[in-house]
């Protein structure tokens, strides 16, 4: 109870009833230490002396967040593990500079929430923010994306159009999944980018812009430098920073912390008033694999609220498929019989759901292109 009206309260355990069994449930229950009687007032010292500096080290946290408000609580870069501590202290070191950097961590850990966090920070807090994510266009389309097109430039451009650029002029360009950029117009991008202007397609004056540009990708650069998907010269111009987000099993103390920020959000969205989650149900949560990271578990909280309306999370309250990987293997079983096609279909579809319909996670984890699995959806109808 006390966990669930504050996530971040150190909660120290004192009973006289020795035993692994009753400590192992402490722990679950989410006490950070355990003792037993009689006390040892010398480790109890120690252990609050340790609680005391967790404590301080939280304000720290919380004095950060507070910066990182944003249009909404939504853009929020929340957490007290040391790896999210260190990442909030590179945010705020970041927001003082105009430099370029390079955000890299798996989809949905939250690449977008900290760049946009370092624009609102900055003193370029007043104009504009923008993203473009370079997966989500067609090849043919980026190049006008980025730089803008003169009207009668190419069949079916009707009317002059600004490009990223001149949009985000004074203000962030966010430019995510930057390792799936065609090659081809990587070059032009690092000529923008050393000259400070750029010219529309079908256009014959160079705009100028003033713009920071933060890049991200959920690949590992340096090899997608080898691999010949970025260029090195490109990747160095956008590295001056680099910022490295943590997948959230590796952040699993924060959690409990994430969970109860997103009910807030749903019970206002939805009409509910749940009040936080269960044991047994953040046990699960806790040890969820979580492929689809912080934004897998926000769409397992909005539904859980949804469900629930009212009370407390429970298991019963959770997806199947992470009830099941609680309790056995989660894999996915094919019916007797089934063709080729349709176990391709079911694998896709079924992978999908498990990390909440996010298409980056669910080609990560089919080790295969975004784009596959983009056609795929299509001709499935699911597009």
């Amino acid at each position: 109870r006390l966990k669930a009206a504050d996530a971040t309260l150190p909660v120290i355990l004192i009973t006289a009833h020795a035993g692994v069994d009753a400590a192992v449930e402490a722990m679950k229950a989410g006490a950070q230490d355990f003792l037993t009687k009689p006390i040892d007032y010398t480790t109890l010292h120690v252990l609050l002396e340790s609680v005391a500096r967790e404590i301080r080290e939280q304000e720290e946290v919380r004095r950060l967040q507070e910066q990182l408000t944003g249009e909404g609580a939504s853009r929020r870069v929340i957490g007290h593990s040391r790896p999210m501590r260190e990442v909030l202290k590179t945010i705020d070191l970041l927001a003082g500079s105009d430099a370029s950097e390079i955000i890299t961590g798996e989809s949905g850990t939250g690449k977008e929430v900290v760049a946009r966090a370092i624009h609102e920070m900055s003193a370029r807090r007043n104009g504009p923010f923008l993203a473009l994510n370079a997966a989500a266009i067609p090849d043919e389309l980026v190049e006008s994306e980025l730089f803008g097109h003169e009207q009668g430039a190419f069949t079916g451009a009707t009317r002059t159009r600004e490009g990223c650029f001149e949009m985000a002029n004074g203000g962030t360009l966010f430019l995510d999944e930057i390792a799936e950029m065609p090659v081809h117009l990587q070059p032009k991008l690092l000529r923008v980018l050393e000259e400070g202007s750029a010219r529309r397609i079908g256009g014959a004056r160079e705009i100028p812009f003033d713009v920071r540009v933060i890049a991200a990708t959920n690949r590992d650069p340096a090899i997608a430098v080898r691999e010949g998907r970025l260029r090195e010269d490109l990747f160095y111009r956008l590295s001056v920073f680099s910022v490295v987000l943590p997948p959230l099993r590796e952040r699993s103390s924060d959690i409990p912390l994430l969970a109860q920020y997103f009910i807030g959000e749903f019970n206002t969205k939805h009409g509910a008033s749940v009040h936080g989650v269960r044991a047994e149900a953040m046990e699960i949560l806790r040890n969820a694999p979580w492929p689809g990271n912080v934004r897998e578990l926000r769409n397992v909280i909005e539904r859980a609220v949804i469900i629930a309306r009212s009370g407390w999370i429970e298991p019963r309250h959770l997806p199947p498929y992470l009830r099941s990987e609680s309790s056995g293997d989660g894999s996915i079983r094919l019916r007797p019989g089934i063709t080729l096609a349709e176990a391709e279909r079911t694998l896709i579809l079924e992978t999908l759901a498990r990390v909440g319909n996010n298409k980056a996670a669910a080609a990560r984890e089919l080790g295969v292109d975004v784009k596959t699995v983009r056609n795929k959806l299509k001709a499935y109808g699911h597009a």
